[in-house]
């Protein structure tokens, strides 16, 4: 079984879709427009013009409002060396964090559009992700050692990952 194909994993994926999804619904709500109209694909539109005013829900959220006109793909989404893809990613990650979220957006967002990623790049956060939603962090020698591990398999190995135990210990 492929970990991105793993009860755990997609219900952790699903966890955060739809955290993102009331962000969203909830700027659309207190901006009195209707999610899914035109007047959300502004909304989404002012969002990104200054993804510093907002959370990074709310951001990711404006991002699955909106397709890419480069690609096709949903706008952050579409593949590496897609221009507006790749400004659009970037974007995402000068959104606002609340409290400690660093790592569980970082690791949504590879997650999220992992096809943007490498799959040495996109393993530790893929198997964190579960337990970040729970509170559980790795140590910064127990990330270490993670990658260290990580770099030693091939990329057929790494898509068949779903335990993170050995890699981080005991989370």
């Amino acid at each position: 079984m492929l970990r991105v194909d793993h009860p755990r994993f997609r219900s952790a994926l699903q966890e955060i879709e739809d955290s993102i999804d009331t962000a969203w619904n909830t700027l659309c709500a207190d901006s009195g427009v209707t999610p899914g109209t035109p007047e959300a694909q502004e909304l989404a539109q002012i969002v990104l013009q200054d993804t510093s005013e907002f959370g990074w829900r709310v951001v990711d959220g404006a991002l699955k409002q909106l397709t890419c006109t480069e690609c096709g793909s949903g706008l952050g989404t579409g593949p590496l060396g897609c221009t507006a893809c790749d400004l659009a990613n970037g974007l995402r990650f000068a959104a606002q964090e609340v409290g400690n979220e660093h790592t569980i957006r970082v690791s949504s967002a590879v997650a999220r559009t992992r096809t943007r990623y490498t799959p040495r790049a996109r393993t530790s956060y893929e198997l964190l992700l579960p337990g970040l939603l729970e509170s559980k962090l790795p140590t910064t020698a127990q990330f270490q050692r993670a990658k260290d591990l990580i770099n030693q398999l091939t990329d057929d190995e790494l898509e068949q990952l779903i335990d993170p135990a050995p890699f981080f210990g005991v989370l």
